[in-house]
Order: C-alpha cells, then sequence, then structure tokens
C-alpha cells in the first residue's frame, strides 16, 4: 500500500481535528480527499508529510512510519501544500537546481522535470514573472525532482483561471499513470475530472470512501427535469402522485424529486396529458459529486 493511515487522531485544544479515521491507498490510484473547511484534510495532510503528529494512531507511507521514519518517508513523497512556497527571485532552474541539490538528485533530472511539467517555454524567466498556473507548474516540478512513488497535492489549483485548471487537471492526470496521488480540493468538477476514488471527510470524521463512479450510481432519489408548455402553481404540481419534492427553476420548467425504483417519466407525462398540459422536455437528472457532497457533509 502507498499509504495506510490506521486510527488516526489529532486533537487541537477541546476540537478534534482528526478522530480515529482509517483508510488505504494502494499503488497507483489517484484519490480525492474532500471535505468542507475545517473537516481536518489539511492536517492529515500534514500528518502523512510528517509536518504535525499525531495524538495516536499510525500512519504508514510506502510502509514506512511518519512518526520513526521521517526520512524515508519525506524520500517518498512529493508534496505541494497550498501555498505554493517559492523564491519569486530565483529563476526556475535555479529554483530547481537549489531543490534539487537538497535531494541529491542528478542535475539532468531538472530537464526531464521542466519538460515533463510543460514549463519549457517559460524556463528562462524569474518566478516572479510567472502566472499562477507555471507557478503551480513550478510546485509541481519541485515535488517531483526526486521521483516520488506518492504525490500528496494540497489545493493544487486554487486562483487558477479556467484554461489554467484544465492545463494542471490534465498535468495530475498524466503523472497519476504512474504515481499514487492524494489531492485535496475544494473543486468537485475537478475530482470528476481526474479521481478515481473520492474520500469525504466532515467534523474529523470519514463518512464516504468509494470509487467515484460508484458513488454517483448510488442515487436515493431520481431527479426529473421538465418543461410544460404553460406555467403551473406549485399547489397544482403536487398532486402529480409520489411526488417528494418540486423545485421551480424558471417560468414553465421544473425538476421534480421522486423516489428510485421506477422511472417516473410515466407518471409526469400522464400528469401532464390528464390536465391539458404538454411537456416540451423532459429528462432525468443524477445527482453530480456536488450535489452527493452537500447531502453527505449537511446530515
Amino acid at each position: 500500500m502507498s499509504l495506510q493511515v490506521k486510527n488516526i487522531t489529532k486533537q487541537y485544544g477541546d476540537q478534534k481535528a482528526l478522530d480515529n479515521i482509517s483508510f488505504s491507498i494502494p499503488n497507483g490510484q489517484i484519490v480525492g480527499f474532500l471535505g468542507p473547511n475545517g473537516a481536518g484534510k489539511s492536517t492529515l495532510m500534514k500528518i502523512l508529510t510528517t509536518y504535525v503528529h499525531s495524538d495516536s494512531g499510525q500512519a504508514l507511507v510506502n510502509d514506512f512510519d511518519v512518526e520513526t521514519q521521517a526520512r524515508n518517508v519525506q524520500k517518498s513523497i512529493g508534496y505541494l501544500p497550498e501555498h505554493n512556497p517559492l523564491y519569486l527571485d530565483m529563476y526556475i532552474r535555479e529554483y530547481l537546481k537549489f531543490n534539487a541539490d537538497i535531494y541529491k538528485v542528478k542535475k539532468e533530472r531538472i530537464e526531464e522535470v521542466i519538460e515533463l511539467t510543460g514549463l519549457t517555454p517559460e524556463a528562462h524567466k524569474k518566478i516572479g514573472q510567472l502566472s499562477k498556473g507555471y507557478r503551480q507548474r513550478v510546485g509541481l516540478a519541485t515535488a517531483l525532482l526526486h521521483d516520488p512513488e506518492v504525490l500528496i497535492l494540497d489545493e493544487p489549483t486554487t486562483g487558477l483561471d479556467p484554461n489554467q485548471l484544465v492545463e494542471i487537471r490534465e498535468l495530475i492526470k498524466s503523472i497519476g499513470k504512474n504515481k499514487t496521488v492524494f489531492l485535496s480540493t475544494h473543486i468537485m468538477q475537478e475530482v470528476e475530472a481526474i479521481c478515481e476514488r473520492v474520500i469525504i471527510i466532515n467534523k474529523g470524521k470519514i463518512v464516504a470512501d468509494q470509487i467515484l463512479t460508484s458513488l454517483l450510481e448510488q442515487q436515493n432519489e431520481q431527479v426529473i427535469a421538465v418543461e410544460f408548455d404553460f406555467k403551473i402553481e406549485i399547489q397544482f404540481i403536487n398532486r402529480i402522485p409520489d411526488l417528494i419534492q418540486a423545485n421551480h427553476i424558471h417560468d414553465t420548467q421544473w425538476e421534480l424529486v421522486f423516489p428510485v425504483g421506477k422511472d417516473y417519466r410515466t407518471t409526469v407525462y400522464d400528469f401532464a396529458s390528464d390536465n391539458g398540459l404538454k411537456t416540451l422536455s423532459m429528462q432525468v437528472k443524477n445527482k453530480n459529486l456536488e450535489g452527493l457532497f452537500r447531502e453527505i457533509t449537511q446530515q
């Protein structure tokens, strides 16, 4: 296993940041680590990278204990913290050489990570001259210098514009073909685009841990988006059999929530026909990860 977390607890004063959490991640998996602000995500990442000590439990990275074998853990991971620490007055190659000397890796590796992370067009510049997207690339290049088996990325796309988001996502997916990636983010579309598995933490406890496709398939409600040819009132809509909830989207458009178990489109169609209405459009909508995340973390 690349990462093993066993009954980890961490407390700050009266607040439990992590409450007896456990999970394991095999080699070569890209895992999204999600949770509301203050849920304990960054605390766990700091424990896994040896920056913070847990109060109890055990964490292993590539079978090295983070408490007793910290140096081996540090050699095994590449870490990109939320606030990417860079020396803005240094040139890209100069900064990477500085870190390469620390890790004692060959100078040839500098050019390899520059090419791998798409830094070649900007490699002649000082870091302070770079856009946020390219600064994140420098952070990733630094994390990759010593060719670690595990990448731990804390909010790697915060503050990026849409084009930069796509570029960094593709870069992380490419890197994840050969390495284990443990990724924290608040951007649900990012998780859907990159990750194979999702671990959700809330108030220091793990509340979901599943393969992403399986999680998205587990719907406990059926949502039907429908547009009628005439504007109607909620009291009228509420007459539809088995309806749990009706959300008025705009004008003649509604989202109707039913239990799972059968296709309720025929029920909506029959309701419209019986009441002199026409259905201009109708489709079943599954909840996306953002909807599931809100449902899970608000329980």
